[in-house]
C-alpha cells in the first residue's frame, strides 16, 4: 500500500510525529484475529507493505518516525493476539513462556517464579487466587535497562488473569464469555517491555506480571478467608471475583521492595465500575501523585490511549477497612465508586513510592466505532506506558 503523507501544518505536529502515528495506526487496523477460521474466503490478506510519500528533505525525518511507529505498533498487535487466544490456548504457563522466548531475542532479562515459589516467598494474595485452578500461577519479571548507570527506574505492573469466572462468587454467564481478555494488563507490560528494547530509552523500565486463573473448586479461596500478602499485609476476602487486586498487591510489594523505584504504575482491567463510569474510550486514570499524572497525562495526549483522571481522596479510604483483618477486598456498598476504592486497596502496596494505577476495563477489548480497533482485543495502554519511558523527566 502506497500513501502519501500529508502535510504536517495540517496537524500542528512535525514529521517524525506524523509518519509514526501513521505506521501505528495502520499496523494496528490490519489486524485481525483468524487463527482458528478455517474458511480461507473469511481471512483477510495481511498489510505487506506500507509506502509513505514525502517530500524528499523529510525522507531521514519520516524514516525515523516509521521506525519507532513499527515497533510500536508490532507491540500493540502482539498483545492483542495473546489477548485474543482461547484461555484454554493462554494458560499461565503458555503465557509465560511467550514471555520467556522474547526476553531471549530481545536484550531483555527475564526472572520467573512458579506457584512453590510464590507460597514460599508469602504471596497469599497470588497464591490465593491461582488455588481453584489445575494451572499453577506464574509471577514474571522482565527488565530493560538503559546504558546511563544512573538513569532512573520506573516500574509497570499488569494484571494477568488468563480467565476470570468470579472464582466462588461466580460471575452471571453473560459477564464471563470474555474474560480470556482479563490478561490485558500483562500483556501490556510484557509488549512494552520489549518494545522498549528497541527503542532504547534513557529509563530502566521493570514490568512485573503476575498471572493466574481464577475458578471455583474445592480448594479455590471462599469469601471470608483472610490472605496475608508479601509485604505482610492481611485482607478479608468477601468477594473472590475482586481478584484482580489481590494478585497486583503482590507484585506492587515486590516491586517496591527488591527495587530503587523512582516511579510505579499499574495497569488492570479491574473493577466493571470504571467502564460503567468513563465508557469504552477512555481509561480510568487514579493517583493522589500530581506531577506523575501531570506526565501521564501528556504522554496519554500524545500517544492517543485517552485517559481520564478520577477523584482519589482520603475520603475514599476507610471504605476498605475491615473488621477482622487490615483491608477488605470490596469497598463498602456505602461509598460506592468501585474504581476509586480499588485503587485506594492498591495504593497499601506501594510505600512511598510515587505511584498511579490505570483502570483500562473498558479500553482493553471489544471497543466499538473506532475502525482500527475492529473486534477483540485493543493493546490499551501499550502506546501509553512505551511514551512515559520514551519521555520521561524529559
Amino acid at each position: 500500500m502506497v500513501m502519501q503523507l500529508p502535510a504536517v501544518s495540517s496537524f500542528g505536529v512535525d514529521v517524525p510525529y506524523l509518519a509514526q502515528q501513521t505506521v501505528e495506526i495502520a499496523m494496528m487496523s490490519a489486524y485481525h484475529f483468524d487463527d482458528f477460521i478455517t474458511d480461507a474466503s473469511r481471512k483477510e490478506r495481511v498489510l505487506a507493505e506500507l509506502t509513505l510519500c514525502v517530500d524528499t528533505k523529510n525522507k531521514k525525518a519520516a524514516t525515523d518516525g516509521t521506525q519507532v511507529g513499527k515497533v510500536i505498533g508490532q507491540a500493540v498487535n502482539r498483545a492483542r493476539h495473546w489477548i485474543d487466544l482461547p484461555p484454554s490456548v493462554l494458560t499461565p504457563a503458555f503465557f509465560a513462556g511467550k514471555a520467556q522466548q522474547l526476553a531471549k531475542e530481545h536484550d531483555v532479562t527475564f526472572k520467573m517464579f512458579d506457584e512453590k515459589q510464590i507460597n514460599e516467598m508469602g504471596m497469599g494474595g497470588l497464591a490465593g487466587v491461582s488455588r481453584g485452578s489445575d494451572e499453577d500461577c506464574r509471577l514474571v519479571i522482565v527488565e530493560y535497562k538503559a546504558k546511563r548507570k544512573t538513569a532512573p527506574t520506573i516500574a509497570f505492573v499488569g494484571k494477568g488473569i488468563t480467565f476470570d469466572s468470579g472464582g466462588l462468587s461466580i460471575k452471571p454467564a453473560d459477564y464471563m464469555e470474555d474474560m480470556k481478555e482479563d490478561m490485558a494488563g500483562a500483556a501490556a507490560i510484557i509488549a512494552t517491555v520489549h518494545a522498549l528494547s528497541h527503542l532504547k530509552p534513557d529509563v530502566n523500565v521493570i514490568g512485573l506480571a503476575p498471572i493466574a486463573e481464577n475458578l471455583p473448586s474445592g480448594k479455590a479461596l471462599k469469601p471470608g478467608d483472610v490472605v496475608r500478602f508479601y509485604n505482610g499485609k492481611t485482607a478479608e476476602v468477601k468477594n473472590t471475583d475482586a481478584e484482580g487486586r489481590l494478585i497486583l498487591a503482590d507484585a506492587l510489594s515486590y516491586a517496591v521492595k527488591h527495587y530503587k523505584l523512582d516511579a510505579i504504575i499499574d495497569i488492570a482491567t479491574l473493577t466493571g465500575s470504571c467502564a460503567h463510569a468513563l465508557g469504552p474510550f477512555y481509561s480510568g486514570l487514579m493517583s493522589q501523585h500530581d506531577t506523575l499524572v501531570e506526565t501521564i497525562q501528556e504522554s496519554s495526549d500524545r500517544s492517543g490511549d485517552a485517559v481520564w483522571r478520577l477523584p482519589m481522596s482520603d475520603d475514599y479510604k476507610l471504605a476498605i477497612r475491615s473488621e477482622v483483618a487490615d483491608l477488605c477486598n470490596i469497598g463498602s456498598r456505602k461509598y460506592k465508586a468501585g474504581a476509586i476504592t480499588a485503587a485506594h486497596f492498591l495504593q497499601n502496596f506501594v510505600e512511598n513510592v510515587p505511584w498511579a494505577h490505570l483502570d483500562i476495563a473498558g479500553t482493553a477489548f471489544d471497543v466499538p466505532a473506532i475502525p482500527y480497533y475492529r473486534t477483540g482485543a485493543t493493546g490499551a495502554g501499550i502506546r501509553l506506558l512505551i511514551d512515559i519511558a520514551m519521555h520521561w523527566q524529559e
